[in-house]
């Protein structure tokens, strides 16, 4: 890349002192403390750090850890968590006493109506609300209920980024593929092409068979149009999820694509009970609502309001009063008990959202491993081996036709089926790894190594 940059930022270099201006300013500089020669080193090493970087292949790994990162969703999800813990910080707070005051006059007469004075009179009282006992023990357990849930969702959504950009990297490595098996074999059918209009045509065979391959050469170009367009469609949603600019050059580099055989769907189901994270969503809705159906219950008994007052005149002569100020509301029309009931019937929902995604996850988990087993077993061992063969074939399809001891129709066959042979490995490929992912994701178990790093999640679990 060095030797690259060189030679263009010594160019741009020259273009740049070429100018009337640039000599001018070199010439005001000449008598300055600068020389010119340190000037144009100072130039050429800007000019060559300011020159993008051409990035190498990318690991999935290293691009999921960048998304971690960089994706502004994960940064809602934390300010989620932070929210949740300021909420936990306002439940575990004893609430503001009230400072109340009076002040008015009085005007003192006799029983028969001689004015004896006016002076003020003022009153102050100052009062704590005492909450009922246990009462504010169940705000802070609901608040840490919501702490809880805002951690699993950001775990969720860091879950379902990965799998999004495993699956687009898979998508964006399968388009290459077709884009370049379909070059290959529509530059194979555009040689011959230049080929028989160098050729005397002899009857109609030469001319239609001409017109043949120009029809599935315009087939293939439409077919690496297409992959290129899900090529660029792949990159654009890549760079958004790693929170990057869309038209910013990304490259997947290549690794070896392990599908590895399932445990049985006993055994996942059985791990997902624990582990999927819906599942635990569900379990601390549930936890919460019933933390919530006992303080409405709680909330019955009214709070009391307990603290000191002091009153005091100075009309005919002077008092002062001192004592302790209590009050309470008088549950007469038992407000709380509409809270409890529809708590309590928040509650009951909590119960049964929750065996309805038990069995739905179960229901999700074997579907998902069915599909996956067919497809793997779709696939086979010696898939690879069949590309290969495939490929060989269509070559020496090309030198055979060449030759003149092919006919077209097997020379189009070959080709069609190399590249239908391809798609449908891709397509396969790509169904039993989106099949993996809602498995890992069900589950909530890392079935396959992707080379991220094993301290990911301890990481996780120390910050948040």
């Amino acid at each position: 890349m060095a030797d690259r940059a060189a030679p263009t930022a010594g160019l741009l270099l020259r273009s740049w002192v070429a100018t009337r201006g640039t000599r001018a300013n070199l010439q005001a500089l000449a008598g300055s403390s600068i020389p010119v020669k340190r000037l144009g080193l100072l130039l050429s090493c800007t000019v060559c750090l300011s020159m993008p970087t051409v990035a190498g292949p990318r690991s999935i790994a290293s691009l999921i850890e960048e998304a971690y990162l960089k994706n502004p969703n994960v940064h809602f999800y934390e300010q989620e968590i932070a929210a949740a813990r300021g909420d936990r910080r306002i439940a575990g707070t004893w609430p503001n006493p009230d400072l109340s005051g009076q002040i008015g006059g009085k005007i003192y007469n006799s029983l028969g109506g001689k004015y004896l004075g006016t002076g003020p009179v003022w009153t102050v009282s100052l009062t704590q609300t005492l909450e009922f006992p246990g009462r504010v023990t169940l705000r802070k357990a609901i608040a840490d209920k919501q702490i809880a849930l805002a951690r699993i969702g950001l775990e969720q959504f860091r879950l379902s980024l990965r799998n999004q950009i495993e699956m687009l990297c898979y998508r964006l490595l399968a388009a290459e593929d077709r884009a370049a098996v379909a070059k290959e074999v529509a530059q194979r059918f555009r040689d011959l092409i230049a080929l028989l209009v160098q050729r005397e045509p002899a009857g109609p065979s030469p001319l239609i068979e001409m017109r043949i391959l120009e029809g599935n050469a315009a087939t293939l170009n439409r077919r690496a149009t297409q992959a290129q367009i899900e090529l660029q469609s792949a990159r654009f949603e890549l760079n958004l999820l790693r929170g990057m600019s869309m038209n910013l050059p990304v490259e997947v580099a290549r690794q070896n694509v392990h599908l590895p055989a399932l445990p049985d769907s006993v055994q996942l189901i059985a791990r997902a009970d624990s582990r999927n994270l819906d599942l635990q969503t569900r379990r601390t809705e549930l936890e919460q609502q019933g933390f919530r159906v006992r303080l409405a219950h709680n909330e019955q008994w009214p709070s009391v309001k307990l603290g000191p007052y002091t009153a005091g005149e100075h009309v005919v002569d002077s008092k002062r009063e001192l004592g302790l100020s209590l009050s309470m509301p008088l549950p007469f029309w038992n407000q709380a008990r509409g809270s409890e009931e529809a708590a309590k019937a928040r509650l009951n929902q909590a119960e049964v959202s929750l065996d309805t995604a038990i069995r739905e996850v179960e229901r999700k988990i074997v579907t998902a491993a069915d599909s996956y087993k067919k497809e793997l077993k779709k696939l086979g061992e010696d898939t690879p081996q069949l590309l290969g063969q495939l490929r060989e074939a269509a070559k020496l399809a090309d030198d055979n036709y060449r030759l003149g001891v092919l006919p077209i129709s097997t020379y189009k066959e070959i080709q069609s089926q190399y590249l239908d042979g391809t798609d449908a490995v891709l397509n396969s490929r790509l169904d039993a790894l989106r099949y993996l992912a809602d498995l890992e994701y069900l589950s909530g178990e890392q079935l396959h190594d992707i080379g991220l790093p094993s301290s990911s999640a301890e990481n996780f679990s120390s910050r948040y």
